[in-house]
């Protein structure tokens, strides 16, 4: 009769639980950042414990941020604070969104970490250019060198329309 090999019985004893399957096909590819960086974010995402940091939210983070800032010509951009505060609606708020890019890359391993870094790095610097710094920021919340994008002037989501 045949033996069985050691290492096949090895394999049938080990029990693997894994809360994700590695194997299930990534997302598309998020704009700007390389297939082996949108797998990462894809896996952290899939992990994240954290309540704002969900499948898909990295891309829609992402998107709100350059919306925000792609209007042509050189008039000042001024962030609204959104009324929902459900992880989808709060996307809105474009400092909201930027928390939740931090948030995914302080989770991510190094390199793709750096890649996703570069690409919100840039966007933060057309964000400095785009609004004006809030010269009440200190006095009204606790001055954190971490969410600098919190201290810009923010404006009213109804001035554009007329409705107020």
């Amino acid at each position: 009769m045949p033996r069985n090999r050691p290492g096949a019985l090895r394999a049938a004893r080990r029990v693997r639980h894994r809360p994700f399957r590695w194997d299930t096909p990534s997302p598309d590819r998020i704009h700007g950042l390389s297939a082996r960086t949108s797998l990462a974010v894809h896996r952290f995402e899939a992990l994240s414990n954290h309540y704002y940091v969900f499948p898909g939210v990295t891309d829609r983070a992402l998107r709100r941020y350059r919306e925000f800032l792609t209007p042509p010509g050189r008039r000042p951009r001024y962030p609204f604070l959104e009324d929902c505060g459900c992880r989808g609606c709060s996307l809105l708020d474009v400092r909201h969104a930027r928390d939740v890019l931090g948030a995914v890359l302080r989770g991510l391993p190094r390199r793709p970490r750096a890649e996703l870094g570069r690409l919100v790095a840039a966007l933060d610097a057309v964000y400095l250019d785009r609004t004006l710094p809030d010269p009440f920021a200190d006095v009204r919340r606790e001055w954190r060198p971490d969410v600098w994008w919190y201290r810009r002037l923010e404006g009213c989501r109804y001035a554009a329309t007329g409705v107020v």
